[in-house]
């Protein structure tokens, strides 16, 4: 696991570099190079995620169990966690929350029917697009808990031989790669159904909440390591 760990940090050192591109793009694009511009550095960001989860996913392979507590995360991230990692809905709140932001910082304009074409700005068939994504993730994500449930209700079995064992740790690993894929194809169709700058303001606040928490988290652990 050190190897990933190591990736894990790396990974998440790019991910600030990606965040500082994603904020130096014109707040309102203008252009059609504007709007290229967005596309190219969104794409960026999509393809660093994907990256993320494919080498999780050899990892997961390698040792499932390690993976799934995450060691490299700190304490308040682990207490966070769905299956190994963030709870694919939380997009969704994000989203809702981001909207609300923008539509109360630039409500005078829109009463007065100027576009601001941020996350404020979302259509009405946006926010049914909204809606039932995240329905239909729920579904998802309650499935694969179950799976997770079932899989935890036959620990009883892991007191037998060790091919007992090879196969809880095989489908361990399913449920795990399931919830990462759940993870990447949510981001994917939340960043589908935003216009290129509402894509990149909702990149931008996931990742803040992602350095947040790991932030916090790190000053708590060091707190905590200092009181013992």
């Amino acid at each position: 696991m050190n190897g990933y760990t190591s990736f894990n940090d790396s990974w998440f050192q790019q991910l600030h570099r990606l965040v500082q591109q994603l904020s130096s793009c014109p707040k309102h694009p203008t252009t059609t190079e504007h709007q290229h511009h967005f596309l190219h550095v969104i794409n960026k960001v999509m393809s660093h995620y994907a990256e993320y989860y494919h080498v999780k996913s050899l990892a997961a392979e390698q040792d499932a169990l390690s993976v799934f507590v995450a060691p490299w995360a700190t304490t308040l991230e682990r207490s966070l966690h769905w299956i190994g990692g963030w709870r694919p809905t939380t997009a969704f709140h994000l989203v809702y929350s981001e909207a609300s932001i923008h539509f109360e910082a630039h409500i005078i304009d829109i009463l007065r029917g100027f576009r601001t074409g941020d996350l404020g700005d979302l259509s009405p068939a946006q926010f049914r697009r909204v809606s039932e994504l995240q329905c239909e993730t729920v579904k998802e994500e309650n499935a694969i808990s179950e799976e997770l449930s079932e899989w935890q209700d036959g620990v009883s079995e892991l007191m037998g031989s060790s091919t007992d064992l090879d196969v809880k740790t095989v489908q361990l690993t399913s449920v795990l790669k399931k919830a990462d894929d759940l993870r990447l194809r949510t981001v994917r169709k939340v960043v589908d159904l935003l216009t290129p700058q509402q894509a990149v303001e909702f990149l931008i606040a996931a990742s803040e909440l992602h350095f947040g928490v790991r932030g916090w988290g790190l000053t708590q652990d060091r707190h905590r390591s200092n009181n013992f």
